[in-house]
């Protein structure tokens, strides 16, 4: 390579071979899990006006305030690269009067942009999976979702991961959790790290994530959610966790997993590997796999109607990761020109195989001696020899279609 070539962007990545085929089984399985579910496919725009993300996720937010791509175009708009669906999506639904087809389950997958320290799994430019379902107040959309969720990773083959379960209780509820923080952590706000600090007036749910040792010395003892839920939260939380035993979806209470923003309402969860699993040794230290929550209060932070909603994302690369190097599947049949001037012939072939659905690839170059042990070498299930005389030959060693050899007797 030229010192001269442009090298990729850091925190970019070309996804090549078993990793892009990896990466096309994740979303694959999605596709078809989706279907299952029948949840809706949707696309969306990669950018949108800065305030959509800047009023939906919150100004103080590190993603807000640090790690987003904005920029402003010729019109004089400040725009931004999506650095999550879940704001866009809300976007969409309030512009396009898609209130019509409440409950509406969406989903959507593609590429996302967040400016922060490239790690393992994590890329500047990344890529998720997304599901939402918006318009549905009751837990067994929850429910839904979640199984879902749990269906996906079973059939990727993910094994060693749990859900973690939350609530954070409906509005009343949080409200008074928040106040109960803010009473705690203010007798010991001297002894807080800077940012919880920062964060205890404005976002004190924040403080209960911190991985600073200064704060985990408190967060023991912090309030929790179970001593301000009201009858009605207390009740959705039970039906939630009601439904998923009814669906065969383990889970376990996570106390401390929350939500510092507050839009978010009752349930809160992730999908974990477990301690000493090959997920947890794949992911390292960014071990959750699959989260989300339920958001009833962001239709109204982007001046829509009070709308409730539940959905959930998953980093395609993190999934790919525990999904392992796939190779790419070997051709049903290879043509082999050996007589060069049967190339034509074979071009004919390969129209007629692929018209069957067979997959179909031709070698007709390289010394006409060493083609047929090329093609060998791809261990199709199936080669197809074009010399003097036609000659076919079957893979012994797998159990090869019917439709295979049916092509091989109708074109040989």
């Amino acid at each position: 390579m030229s010192k001269n070539t442009p090298k990729a962007i850091r925190g970019t990545q070309d996804i090549f071979g078993a990793d892009a085929e990896a990466f096309a089984f994740v979303v694959e399985t999605f596709e078809r899990v989706r279907k299952l579910y029948r949840f809706r496919r949707a696309e969306f725009p990669v950018f949108e006006k800065t305030e959509v993300f800047a009023r939906s996720l919150g100004e103080t937010t590190d993603v807000v305030s640090k790690e987003m791509y904005s920029f402003e175009d010729r019109g004089g708009d400040s725009l931004t690269l999506r650095p999550e669906f879940t704001a866009g999506i809300a976007r969409a639904y309030l512009t396009n009067g898609w209130q019509q087809h409440a409950p509406l389950k969406v989903a959507t997958h593609g590429p996302l942009f967040r400016y922060e320290r490239p790690q393992k799994g994590r890329y500047r430019q990344f890529h998720q999976i997304d599901a939402e379902i918006i318009g549905a107040a009751e837990p067994q959309a929850d429910v839904e979702l979640l199984a879902m969720a749990d269906q996906l990773l079973k059939e990727l083959g993910i094994e060693g991961v749990t859900l973690h379960l939350n609530t954070l209780g409906d509005a009343a509820s949080r409200d008074a959790w928040r106040a109960g923080l803010i009473e705690y952590f203010g007798a010991v706000k001297g002894d807080l790290s800077e940012d919880s600090q920062e964060r205890l007036e404005k976002n004190p749910l924040r403080i209960l994530d911190s991985k600073d040792p200064r704060d985990k010395a408190f967060l023991a003892d912090a309030p929790k959610i179970d001593q301000f839920l009201s009858d009605e939260a207390l009740a959705f939380f039970d039906a939630v966790t009601s439904g998923l035993d009814a669906a065969g979806v383990k889970w376990k209470r996570a106390e401390a997993l929350v939500r510092g923003l507050d839009y978010y309402r009752h349930t809160a969860f992730e999908f974990i590997p477990d301690e000493g699993s090959a997920a947890a040794d794949a992911l390292g230290a960014q071990s959750t796999v699959l989260g989300g929550g339920r958001y009833d209060g962001l239709m109204e932070s982007l001046g829509g109607p009070a709308t409730p909603a539940v959905g959930w994302a998953a980093g395609i690369e993190r999934l790919a990761m525990l999904v392992g190097e796939r190779e790419e599947a070997p051709a049903d049949v290879i043509i082999v020109v050996e007589d060069d001037g049967r190339l034509d012939e074979a071009i004919g072939f390969m129209k007629q195989l692929r018209d069957t659905g067979l997959t179909a690839e031709m070698i007709a170059s390289g010394s006409p001696r060493k083609r047929y042990d090329k093609a060998s070498k791809r261990e199709p299930l199936a080669i197809l020899s074009l010399q003097s005389e036609m000659r076919h030959s079957v893979s012994s060693d797998r159990e090869t279609p019917a439709n295979v050899i049916e092509a091989l007797r109708r074109y040989s």
